[in-house]
């Protein structure tokens, strides 16, 4: 299985995953971006969606050998994971660990975030939120400037909000420990059938 952990900057993606992975033991393969080679100085939407694009496949990978992948670190949405060309081959779940404005301003101000920026990380947090229920909502926040490659189709525009459903984590009051094990429990939830999964071909 593919288990993805999205969420806007600053919200924890990758603090949970530092803590979530020893919770997991060896069945889980714990990655995000950065694993897969240099970080481009400009990242672009494109290459965001073609790097998923090979996670996937090794989710895949590792799924022949009774072993699943988390991608916990990137703000990878979960049309973007459903729409890499390989996913439809692939259990996918998804989980939005969340937070509140405050707490997000916060974190954000010991990252030495620039304020001048601060509202495209609000606009993006507020939108995944929308996403988390609703796959109609602006989809064009992922589509445009894409990587040709990716299946849009299988959710934008499809008569699928009936079966769209993943995991919503409020992470605002809860130590990074306590984010990592909701994370990890989370993944073992989704493998066991007990959280909601996007099984391969969901969309047909």
């Amino acid at each position: 299985m593919l288990l993805v952990v999205s969420g806007a900057s600053g919200t924890g993606k990758t603090t949970a995953r530092f803590h979530a992975a020893p919770l997991l033991g060896d069945r889980f393969h714990a990655v995000e971006l950065w694993h897969y080679g240099p970080i481009p100085a400009v990242p672009t939407i494109a290459w965001r969606q073609e790097s998923v694009e090979r996670i996937t496949q090794d989710a895949i990978a590792l799924e022949a050998q009774g072993r699943h992948l988390l991608l916990a670190g990137d703000p990878i949405p979960a049309g973007e994971a459903l729409a890499a060309p390989s996913a439809d081959r692939i259990d996918v779940a998804v989980c939005l660990l969340d937070v509140r404005e405050d707490v997000l301003d916060a974190r954000l101000d010991a990252q030495d975030d620039p304020p001048a920026i601060r509202h495209l990380h609000h606009g993006f947090a507020a939108w995944l939120r929308h996403h988390a229920t609703d796959p109609d909502y602006v989809p064009e926040a992922v589509t445009n400037d894409a990587w040709p490659s990716m299946q849009w189709g299988r959710w934008v525009g499809a008569d699928v909000a009936d079966r769209w459903a993943m995991t919503v984590v409020d992470a605002s009051d809860v130590t990074p420990e306590q984010a990592g094990a909701a994370v990890a429990d989370w993944a073992r939830a989704a493998v066991a059938g007990d959280a909601p999964v996007f099984r391969a071909g969901w969309h047909r």
